[in-house]
């Protein structure tokens, strides 16, 4: 679908959204597997070469068996949701151009690209594709204009990971506050939690922000970022995906768990104190 359908689309899922507003968006992890995306570092560097058997999991307290891991293996679904309200002119328009064009580039034939662009509106997203000319052609064609709606660009964002195979990013940019959506930032946290999405947030030091990106990248395993200006938009994509290769994807089948409600994961590497960071837990659903 592409064009103003996906904009009628991705608009009037926020509009459902919102009407339902004693309802959380709803994306639950299959009970019967659920899949951990891990990163593990030491001194901030990506830790290498562990296997499976270096792995404990725990799922409300219990100790599971992890069954499968991958590193760099599985095809990326990688959503680029970029803010492009009229702060967005000029300069800073043409580095998140090339950072976004220099993302393209680092990307294989197995992998998938969306994008999405709303200011206080949705503006014209691409759906999963592997077609890469015609993002770079959108990207080519940007007019900033209007204020930021950050809260529902991001729901959007989300509407659009979900792929059958792969591994779900979701890179948001924004340089401004947000003032005009419509969803809680609550309830879109809430939603981000349900999928296996990763999130990473990036934004410019000194624009004053509240915490929801910060909670969003948290809560689903990826990473708030804070640059020094737009000039560090090329070099931060091209950090984040590559990143995102290297994290440890884990599955495991829950043993021993209630099969509903929200589960807290934790993730441990015996032996060794990393820093770990994946996501908080899974709703098994009721």
């Amino acid at each position: 679908m592409k064009g103003p359908q996906m904009v009628v689309l991705a608009t009037a899922t926020v509009v459902a959204a919102v009407g339902a507003a004693d309802q959380v968006p709803t994306f639950r992890a299959q009970i019967d597997s659920v899949r951990v995306d891990a990163l593990v570092t030491e001194d901030r560097r990506v830790v290498r070469g562990l296997r499976v058997s270096d792995f404990e999991i725990t799922d409300n307290g219990v100790p599971q068996q992890v069954d499968l891991m991958s590193v760099d293996e599985m095809p990326l679904n990688v959503v680029m949701a970029f803010d492009l309200s009229d702060s967005m002119t000029g300069e800073r328009l043409e580095n998140l151009r090339t950072a976004a064009r220099a993302l393209l580039d680092g990307l294989r034939r197995e992998d998938h690209v969306a994008l999405l662009l709303f200011n206080d509106t949705l503006q014209r997203p691409f759906a999963l594709t592997r077609e890469l000319s015609r993002v770079r052609a959108a990207l080519g064609d940007l007019a900033p204009k209007g204020l930021t709606a950050l809260v529902d660009g991001v729901y959007a964002g989300l509407t659009l990971t979900g792929s059958d195979t792969g591994r779900d990013l979701l890179l948001v940019f924004s340089d401004g506050v947000d003032t005009v959506s419509l969803l809680p930032p609550a309830r879109v946290v809430e939603a981000a939690r349900r999928t296996n999405v990763t999130v990473y947030g990036v934004t410019i030091r000194g624009v004053r922000q509240n915490d929801f990106l910060k909670d969003l990248s948290t809560s689903s395993g990826g990473r708030a970022v804070e640059i020094q200006s737009a000039t560090d938009l090329q070099t931060t994509f091209v950090d984040i995906l590559d990143e995102f290769r290297q994290r440890y994807v884990l599955s495991f089948s829950p043993r021993g768990v209630s099969r509903t409600g929200w589960h807290r994961l934790e993730v441990r590497v015996k032996g060794r104190r990393p820093t770990i960071t994946a996501r908080q837990g899974y709703d098994a659903g009721s």
